[in-house]
């Protein structure tokens, strides 16, 4: 039968998991490494870790969940005495009953999605879903079914073109023993950590330019969490000067960068998603959407960041139109200045 873990708010643990269930989904290995990382050093184990990928490869595909366990291989070349090996994994008696293996995998779906389910349109996948993913996949005690739903719901959020599996998971995660409190509380912590890509609220996301990694470095000069992806140039002759985009930058709803002057270099914004605002001093708010490129030139004073209620990303560039090259940061945009365009 099921085995059903309840809890009444998200551990550290399951975030973690969400986080890594997530970037394996997305196939973004650059973030897998730090996020696999937290995990370990948080808690989570080897093993479960190694379940998580395994069990996500019935939703990502063996390509991501193989890379993924790639990922965690070279992690573990550190040896940290510190990580946690975990419950070993044993090879499930089920497997070796294909009959019961059906049996069992029929009452967890049919658990899971609240009714008998039979897909007889497609006899196999039907036989697929029942025998092979809630029966063989199901069986090791690893993970509680509980958190493999959560796994699959941080998973299906960062892939784009699965809302009707998204929906349905998210259902079947508060039947697994999740509560509905739970399962809102990992939408939201995905789509602040930019993680989700089936949320209206972090539309920014899922745009073809990829997030980057948070932008710690001018974390001062901003109100709201930004990250920040450098995307390299291509080859130019000598003696000429790059338009092209060196950096996409990406905002949290509400995020926004203090008041500034580039000295020296005039900048473009390209947007490419989500919706945001630009400023110069003394001059009214311009709404941005996609598609818009502002060209700020040398020594104005602005500002620029998303909307309240969206991400938004654009690529940036700085053009060279002066010696002594530089950014002079300014005073924050301040609550009443923002709340109020």
């Amino acid at each position: 039968m099921p085995m059903i873990v309840s809890a009444q708010a998200l551990t550290e643990r399951q975030l973690h998991l969400a986080t890594i269930a997530s970037l394996e989904a997305q196939g973004d290995l650059v973030r897998l490494e730090p996020a696999i990382r937290d995990a370990l050093n948080n808690g989570v184990t080897i093993n479960e870790i190694k379940e998580a990928f395994s069990h996500l490869y019935a939703y990502a595909g063996f390509p991501r969940s193989l890379n993924a366990l790639g990922v965690l291989q070279n992690v573990l070349k550190d040896n940290n005495p510190n990580w946690k090996e975990g419950q070993q994994w044993e090879r499930p008696s089920l497997w070796d009953n294909a009959e019961e293996s059906l049996k069992v995998g029929s009452e967890v779906q049919a658990l899971m999605a609240g009714a008998t389910f039979n897909y007889t349109f497609c006899p196999q996948d039907d036989y697929y879903l029942k025998s092979h993913l809630f029966g063989d996949i199901f069986a090791s005690p690893i993970l509680s079914h509980s958190d493999r739903e959560l796994v699959t719901v941080a998973a299906l959020s960062s892939i784009k073109g699965v809302e009707p599996q998204l929906a349905a998971h998210k259902a079947g995660a508060v039947r697994m023993g999740n509560t509905k409190e739970q399962v809102d509380e990992l939408c939201k912590y995905l789509s602040e950590k930019g993680l989700s890509v089936c949320d209206n609220a972090s539309e920014a996301i899922a745009g073809a330019w990829g997030q980057g990694m948070p932008n710690d470095n001018y974390a001062q000069y901003f109100i709201g969490n930004s990250f920040l992806n450098p995307i390299k140039p291509v080859n130019l002759e000598e003696g000429q000067t790059s338009v092209l985009p060196s950096s996409n930058v990406t905002f949290e709803p509400g995020c926004r960068n203090n008041w500034h002057i580039h000295h020296g270099a005039h900048q473009i914004l390209i947007c490419v998603s989500g919706k945001g605002w630009y400023q110069e001093w003394g001059k009214p708010a311009i709404a941005l959407k996609p598609g818009d490129i502002v060209d700020i030139p040398a020594e104005v004073k602005h500002w620029h960041g998303a909307q309240k209620d969206s991400w938004f990303q654009h690529l940036t560039n700085h053009v060279v139109t002066g010696d002594n090259v530089s950014n002079e940061w300014l005073e924050p945009v301040t609550d009443e200045e923002y709340n109020n365009l």
